[in-house]
């Protein structure tokens, strides 16, 4: 693959990555059960290290990182009894979506370094589609189990800072 080639590449993976990241937190908004809504914080948390290896790997090309785009505008996240269920659902099916179109695309890349980035991001991402799907399904040990007898006690507030 030619440095140019490797560099559309990461920068459209790029791009996609933030897009997918700015859905993940306008859908942590949404969700407000507290198991859920950590393991949403623990996404994210990952894609933002995500975002910076493929700053970083663009950079080191030459490159730099596509500007914002309206791909980047989360979709309004469903509202009623079951947006929960709903939210997470959606997350499972386009996380899924996103490791098919590009799991093929990254068997290209000959540089081993950056190689070797996408695969474990692809990986980290396949992590996080399973926690969708799991969460999508009723389970609430996404990240842990919690001890004997304790029960989460309402949900996470709207809105994280209030004055």
């Amino acid at each position: 693959m030619r440095p140019a080639d490797l560099l559309t590449l990461l920068r459209d993976f790029y791009a996609e990555k933030r897009a997918q990241r700015a859905r993940h937190e306008a859908s942590a908004l949404a969700v407000r059960q507290y198991d859920f809504n950590n393991t949403y914080q623990y996404v994210i948390n990952r894609e933002d290290l995500h975002l910076t290896w493929l700053r970083e790997a663009i950079e080191s090309l030459g490159g730099t990182t596509p500007d914002a785009g309206a791909g980047d505008a989360a979709p309004a996240a469903p509202a009623g009894r079951d947006a929960t269920a709903a939210v997470v659902r959606d997350d499972a099916q386009a996380t899924r979506a996103l490791v098919e179109r590009w799991e093929s695309r990254l068997g290209a890349v000959t540089h081993a370094r950056h190689r070797l980035m996408l695969n474990v991001i692809l990986g980290e991402i396949r992590e996080h589609q399973r926690f969708f799907e799991q969460a999508a399904a009723g389970r609430t040990d996404l990240l842990g189990r919690r001890t004997s007898g304790s029960q989460p006690v309402g949900g996470v507030l709207a809105t994280r800072w209030v004055e």
